[in-house]
């Protein structure tokens, strides 16, 4: 049967699906209208590549743990707009995201994309995705995952602002009480507040650190051109020490610290010596929603416009 061009307007009216989509579904169904519909509906991938041009830096980051507190995973997804990453159906999907990715032997986005669908093996997770573009509306994009074991203690995790900013945190200890499980959810807190990036110094690279102190050197000969290599080694050394205990978790000032003085590391051993624990905080991982993502500025007049092919 011939597709004709008032076939095509009218599946397109009824559906919403692109011209080319609607002549596809109508080749592939032999004209045959409310077979063409289902087969719009059924591919869900043919409105999502519609939509995959748009820029999608809103969205959530969310937490799942395992019972035993023993595993859990941080992923983010992204959606197009804010309005989108609040609809219950929306974070639904996230926490099903979640859900697999908890459990997955996949060590990258790629292979987990390609691994079959929990909820409905007959998809991947990537058609699962394309299908909910297909529902929800909009662009939408698993961006990240990660996992975190830690078999001698638990993971601690924590959310701020509803999925703005999501935390893991891997506690060993030999004790685990609601004293610690506090502690490790302040800990938690302080890295969400505080970005930190690193545990304790010694993740730091040292040929940064190398790097650092040149740069420290000649800023302070030249800021104390007289002074001697004791007195610029100090000046250097302190400055060091002061961007460490910025970037650094255990160096950081609790920021709950009623003193304004105590570190991290500070806080964490007063709590293991008042339980009668050995504590120690191996490491952690912050997202944040959209970090390091450019979002599309755009002017509505001319969105419309270019809708109407003006």
């Amino acid at each position: 049967m011939a597709i004709t061009a008032a076939m095509v307007k009218e599946l397109r009216e009824m559906t919403g699906a692109g011209m080319m989509d609607c002549k596809k579904a109508l080749t592939a169904t032999d004209g045959d209208m409310d077979k063409a519909v289902e087969f719009l509906r059924e591919k869900g991938l043919a409105t999502a590549q519609k939509k995959a041009g748009r820029i999608a830096a809103e969205g959530i980051v969310y937490t799942t743990l395992t019972e035993d507190e023993k595993k859990a995973v941080v992923v983010e997804v992204n959606a197009e707009t804010d309005f989108v990453a609040k609809n219950e159906k929306f974070r639904s999907y996230v926490a099903d995201v979640a859900a697999q990715a908890l459990t997955t032997t996949a060590t990258d986005l790629e292979g987990f994309m390609a691994e079959a669908w929990e909820k409905e093996p007959s998809m991947t997770v990537k058609e699962a995705l394309a299908a909910q573009i297909s529902v929800i509306g909009e662009n939408m994009n698993i961006r990240r995952f990660q996992q975190m074991e830690e078999a001698n203690g638990f993971v601690a995790s924590y959310i701020h602002a509803g999925g703005k900013i999501g935390v893991l945190v891997d506690v060993e200890t030999d004790v685990v009480n609601d004293a610690i499980r506090e502690m490790a959810g302040n800990v938690a807190m302080q890295i969400a507040a505080m970005k930190p990036l690193y545990t304790n110094r010694s993740e730091v690279d040292a040929d940064y650190i190398e790097k650092e102190k040149e740069i420290l050197t000649v800023a302070a000969k030249n800021e104390k051109p007289d002074a001697n290599d004791k007195i610029i080694n100090g000046m250097v050394m302190g400055r060091i020490n002061k961007e460490l205990k910025e970037i650094c978790l255990l160096d950081q000032v609790y920021v709950q610290a009623t003193d304004g003085k105590q570190s991290v590391a500070q806080y964490v051993a007063q709590v293991a010596k008042e339980n009668g624990a050995k504590i120690t905080v191996k490491k952690f991982v912050r997202f944040e929603t959209g970090e390091g993502m450019a979002k599309k500025e755009e002017n509505f007049a001319e969105e419309v416009a270019k809708q109407m092919g003006m």
